[in-house]
């Protein structure tokens, strides 16, 4: 199946169906959080790029998420957006007269007719749009040198953003269609890459395959791929690349998704180059992500599933004669924590890693980990709509080895067989779930079976 990048126009048509009435409830969350902060309206920032130090170059932009959470405009740098309960949103784009860059003009998509759009060249032209008195206004995002001439009354308050976050991790249907589209892309993507990687590819090579196969660049995805071969996959967040393929290629971990109006897929695979014991420890993982993924439901305190991930690696440890000890004892004694060093999965809408895991409620409070555990990004009990991962994984991380081997725990694990699989790195599969009113919907594996189907 090869990517087909022309406008959809059934997706179209239900995207335009559906963002009215997700932009109505977006209002009307907001003006609640208002009021509760006694602020009579927002401003948010779109953000710019940042400077390179010492260079006349930025950094790659990327849009303020509160921003994006409203508009799904990817490139107007320096634009804003104004809310006034009662209104009509107004999004003010920045439009510079610019013959260096391609200034952005009035979009027209299926959201814009849902909001009151102008055109500004300058900041003097944006406050002119503004109310004039901003002092009981909310403003969220970075500082801008005029900041202090609008006069907003705060400056990205505390207590009102903990009240966005916190409701912002139930999604609304226009925001699970994107979502869903964001896992096709990433779908098809993944496909891409394995078939580099059974073809001996690279690192960098299957990057190239994966963006040419999603039509997109990687500064347009959610996040920068993970490719790594071999041993690199012991590196959780591994950046390089190589350019070069392995002399022996053995195993692919790859950790990459797509973007679609602003919401993520964040997907990862993880594939042996041959049938051996590295196979039958992926398959294992496999299944057990799986049975993980059977579990979510409304109700679930995500801190016990994450516990239960951790019984269930080291039964998978176990099986495959690496630790020496049973599920409990390699609980309790932090062995499984040494192969299994990260959160199981986290909250997933307009950034990968979405804000409000922690938060106890809209006014604030945090939900603590479990003790041992302090990589977990989400403490929350599921709600319907709410959309999470499951990414539950197993290293052969070299730092956390050898800690292990010269303490109590080295006496439960194997070495043998640990050096057998450390030359293969790691073992990570990630799914996105939406949580239903009795479940789940898996985003990614009904991506996937729409490639086959």
């Amino acid at each position: 199946m090869t990517a087909s990048f022309a406008p959809d126009p059934s997706l179209q048509k239900s995207l335009q169906s559906a963002f009215a009435p997700h932009l109505r409830a977006l209002c009307e969350r907001t003006s609640v959080a208002l009021a509760a902060g006694g602020y009579t309206g927002l401003l948010v920032s779109a953000g710019t790029a940042p400077l390179l130090f010492a260079d006349d170059r930025t950094a790659p932009y990327v849009p303020n998420p509160h921003f994006r959470a409203w508009v799904p405009l990817a490139n107007a740098p320096g634009s804003f957006l104004w809310f006034e309960p009662g209104a009509k949103p107004r999004l003010l784009i920045h439009s510079p007269d610019d013959y260096w860059h391609r200034s952005p003009g009035i979009p027209d998509s299926y959201w814009s007719p849902e909001f009151d759009i102008h055109v500004a060249a300058d900041p003097a032209a944006i406050r002119a749009l503004l109310p004039s008195d901003l002092s009981r206004a909310a403003y969220l995002g970075e500082g801008f040198s005029f900041l202090t001439a609008l006069g907003p009354g705060a400056v990205n308050p505390p207590a009102l953003l903990r009240r966005l976050d916190y409701a912002r991790a139930a999604k609304s249907p226009y925001e699970l269609l994107c979502l869903r589209q964001a896992s096709r892309l990433g779908a098809l993507a993944h496909r891409a890459a394995e078939r580099a990687f059974s073809q001996g590819h690279s690192e960098l090579q299957i990057e190239l395959a994966f963006l040419a196969a999603c039509g997109q660049r990687e500064q347009d995805l959610p996040y920068n791929p993970i490719i790594a071969l071999n041993g690199a996959g012991a590196v959780l967040h591994y950046q390089h690349l190589d350019p070069l393929p392995p002399q022996i290629h053995r195993s692919l971990l790859i950790d990459a998704g797509c973007s679609f109006a602003g919401y993520p897929s964040d997907i990862t695979r993880t594939f042996s180059a041959h049938e051996d014991d590295f196979a039958a420890l992926v398959r294992a993982m496999d299944a057990m992500q799986q049975r993980l993924c059977a579990r979510v439901r409304p109700g679930l305190d995500w801190r016990e599933l994450h516990l239960d991930a951790h019984r269930e690696t080291a039964g998978v440890l176990h099986q495959a004669g690496i630790v020496r000890c049973g599920e409990d004892e390699a609980v309790a004694s932090g062995v499984t924590a040494v192969f299994f060093p990260h959160g199981v999965g986290h909250l997933l809408g307009v950034t990968v890693h979405d804000a409000g895991g922690w938060l106890r409620g809209p006014e604030g409070g945090q939900i603590p980990p479990p003790d041992g555990h302090p990589n977990l990004r989400l403490t929350r009990v599921l709600e319907e709509n709410f959309v999470v991962t499951m990414e539950p994984g197993l290293y052969f991380i070299e730092s956390l080895l050898a800690a292990a081997r010269g303490d109590a725990r080295g006496r439960r694990i194997d070495w043998a067989r640990v050096e057998q699989f450390a030359p293969c790195g790691g073992i990570r599969i990630e799914d996105d779930l939406a949580v239903t009113v009795r479940g789940c919907e898996n985003l990614t594996r009904d991506a996937f079976r729409e490639l086959t189907g």
